[in-house]
């Protein structure tokens, strides 16, 4: 198998496959060759597996490459659409974020903040309405339970009660 070495200041060995297939491989500095290769030996069925279905992603019309008309194009309606979700599940839920920002995160769709501060992926833009509002509610809940707890996902359940068909969409 091909991969990448990155050394750095770390106890363990880690491997991570990227979206399209490309595996890199994190090790502690000083670690040899023989070992990495040995440990990508090891691992070798599940990142095989793993790099199929990351190969699949990269395919997938929601992970392909966008050129520069298309990203602003997705910000621009990101920046107009998200706001006016989270005003209308944030009334709804009686939460309120301190701020909500568009940002160009390529993992994450959303996050909260310690200080309730909601970040949304441009990206979001690139699936269905209910996936977004899907999003849009899960960082909500977390202004009141900062956690993945049972208790954090009774909010979203009693404000979206086919969040999980909306999950599914997200994880194409």
């Amino acid at each position: 198998m091909d991969y990448k070495i990155i050394f750095s200041s770390r106890k363990t060995l880690s491997v991570e496959v990227a979206i399209g297939g490309a595996i890199t491989v994190r090790a502690p500095k000083g670690v040899s060759k023989k070992k990495i290769d040995a440990f990508i030996k090891e691992h070798e069925a599940s990142l095989q597996s793993a790099q199929k279905k990351q190969i699949a992603r990269a395919e997938n019309q929601y992970h392909r490459e966008l050129s520069y008309e298309e990203i602003q194009k997705l910000k621009a309606a990101a920046k107009e659409y998200i706001p006016k979700r989270v005003k209308y599940f944030a009334k709804i839920m009686n939460l309120e974020p301190s701020a909500v920002k568009i940002s160009s995160a390529q993992k994450n769709f959303g996050s909260c903040s310690g200080k309730n501060s909601l970040n949304f992926s441009y990206r979001l833009m690139m699936y269905p309405k209910e996936a977004i509002d899907y999003v849009v509610v899960h960082e909500l809940a977390h202004i009141k339970h900062h956690n993945h707890s049972a208790d954090f996902y009774k909010l979203i359940e009693q404000y979206m009660p086919d969040y999980k068909k909306r999950i599914a969409i997200l994880k194409q």
